[in-house]
């Protein structure tokens, strides 16, 4: 019995190990040789051991890849840490996980260092050549370690390091004068790949032509281990391809971002001119912005008139949306467009208004209102966008002209002009447009009956218009009036509704809202006497 327990504990026992039974803590005092962080170093990522330069290598041994960094006397004491142990299918997933990453890291790095022009470099399939090249053996052993322990040893020429690298140098002036071969450890590396084949580029002769296909994040990394080192000719041909190469938008950030974090200043201003202006080309920023929208004004392709200004709008849009944007249109660009497509729609109107045998062909002059009408309705959204609306509600009101002749020519011709005033009355409704109650007044008295007869054909004809929006923002904007004009407005509108019916704008929510304010909800002793509210105002002309 006793020889049965014995053997069953012996098999819990393994079994635990093994993971097939959880045990509740795992303690692990992980081992690592004293290296110095890279990203520590002042001078750059890269870092000899902390010993003495190691004796001349007599016959420099093949590089060599690693799981883990070579063993060296460690004085860190071991750090006690409890674990939840994981299962023994997660542990396999992450070991093959491991494995897999481990086996795509040596081929990459293979791939890198088949051609690199060190002494017996090894390449893919552990087979050895012969990269000498002219340089002879090497005489500095260059280890390079990943953060999580992989690692790569090359047999390198101090003198290449010394000539192409400022930080070499000076680390190889100091090491020596000790030995002539000397050990060097790249400790916690961010990038393993990019670091050794920054190494193999210090050996090229045409770098510019070694980064042709390259992508720009791998080029990036490339420069930043350039300028740790001051590879100063590297860092030149990283910046000579980012100032060539076509950026994506994702791209195009980081770069911007890498290159302010390096702080290369004068070097990298061709490659930051691409996102970048000087400040007397940013103060002309209003004179092309007016040149963009006289553009699409007058532009004699309908689709391609459409596309640009959906893409004007949205770019507006963004640009008000970025508090750190300094640059905008002038208020007095977009008015100065508002008269021009003014002055156009009364010469159209004029036109459509004169005599038969003087006009033009009835569809071209229709599609010529409708486009400057289609202009001003697009500069009014930019002003009231950009909360420059205000003046232009009593530019429009003050179109005595313009409303006298868009009543003598048939509702055909006309409607779209009637979508401006609809526009203006949305955003006054909203609270987008503050003016004074005698310009919301004046602009009702212009154009309210035109955007009466009008609304028939607005409604059938333009895809565009929102009924419920226009008969809300109308009803608002009517609200906003004093009382007895709103009571001489809706007694009006009452009418008409009756014989249009959805030829007229429904605005019965805000005719309840003025009949409660008016003979339910009175506010002050002037408004007990509500019949004489019938005879105080009439409807405003």
């Amino acid at each position: 019995m006793a020889a049965e327990d014995g053997l069953r504990s012996r098999e819990v026992s393994a079994m635990i190990k093994q993971g097939f039974i959880p045990s509740q803590a795992l303690s692990f005092s992980p081992s690592r040789p004293v290296t110095t962080n890279a990203s520590s170093l002042a001078r750059g990522p890269f870092h000899s051991p902390s010993s003495s330069p190691s004796k001349t290598l007599s016959s420099p041994s093949p590089p060599h890849f690693s799981a883990s960094a070579s063993a060296s006397a460690s004085s860190a004491e071991p750090a006690q840490q409890v674990l939840t142990r994981p299962t023994l299918f997660e542990m396999m997933s992450q070991e093959q996980h491991r494995l897999e990453s481990s086996n795509a890291l040596k081929s990459r790095l293979s791939k890198i260092l088949s051609n690199a022009p060190f002494v017996n470099s090894i390449v893919a399939n552990s087979v050895e050549s012969d990269g000498d090249l002219g340089f002879g053996s090497g005489d500095v052993r260059l280890t390079v370690v990943s953060r999580d322990g992989f690692s790569v040893s090359m047999d390198v020429h101090g003198r290449v390091l010394a000539e192409k690298s400022r930080y070499f140098a000076e680390k190889l002036r100091r090491d020596r004068g000790v030995s002539h071969s000397v050990d060097i450890e790249i400790s916690e590396c961010d990038d393993l790949e990019v670091y050794v084949e920054t190494v193999v580029l210090m050996y090229s002769e045409d770098l510019k032509k070694r980064l042709i296909g390259e992508g720009v994040d791998k080029v990036l990394g490339l420069l930043k281990v350039s300028s740790a080192i001051m590879f100063d000719i590297g860092i030149s041909a990283c910046l000579e391809y980012l100032e060539a190469v076509p950026w994506s938008n994702d791209e195009e950030e980081k770069v911007v971002s890498h290159l302010r974090q390096l702080q290369l200043h004068d070097s990298a201003a061709e490659v930051l001119h691409r996102v970048s202006a000087e400040p007397s080309t940013s103060s002309r920023t209003d004179d092309i912005f007016l040149r963009l929208l006289s553009g699409v004004l007058q532009a004699k392709d309908d689709k391609a008139r459409r596309e640009m200004k959906s893409l004007i709008s949205r770019l507006l849009r963004e640009e008000a949306s970025d508090c750190s944007s300094d640059i905008d249109v002038s208020r007095d660009s977009l008015y100065h467009l508002c008269h021009r497509c003014l002055s156009s729609l009364i010469l159209c109107l004029s036109e459509a208004a004169g005599p038969d045998e003087k006009k033009r062909d009835r569809g071209t002059l229709m599609a010529e209102i409708a486009r400057e009408a289609d202009n001003m309705h697009w500069i009014v959204e930019i002003l009231i966008d950009k909360n420059m609306g205000d003046e232009f509600v009593k530019l429009w009101a003050d179109q005595k002209e313009l409303a006298i002749l868009h009543s003598k020519i048939p509702t055909v011709y006309r409607h779209e002009i009637s979508r401006v005033t609809a526009q203006l009355c949305v955003a006054m409704g909203k609270g987008l447009i503050l003016v004074p109650k005698d310009t919301r007044l004046s602009l009702l008295s212009t154009w309210l009956e035109a955007l009466y007869e009008d609304f028939g054909w607005m409604r059938r004809a333009s895809r565009s218009m929102d009924k419920k929006l226009l008969e809300d923002g109308l009803g608002q904007t009517i609200l906003t009036l004093p009382l007895p004009q709103q009571q001489a407005i809706f007694l009006n509108w009452f009418d008409r509704y009756l014989n249009k019916g959805d030829d007229c704008p429904d605005i019965q929510k805000a005719f309840e809202i003025w009949w409660r304010r008016a003979f339910i909800r009175q506010h002050g002793s002037e408004l007990n006497n509500s019949h004489l509210q019938i005879t105080v105002c009439g409807y405003p002309n």
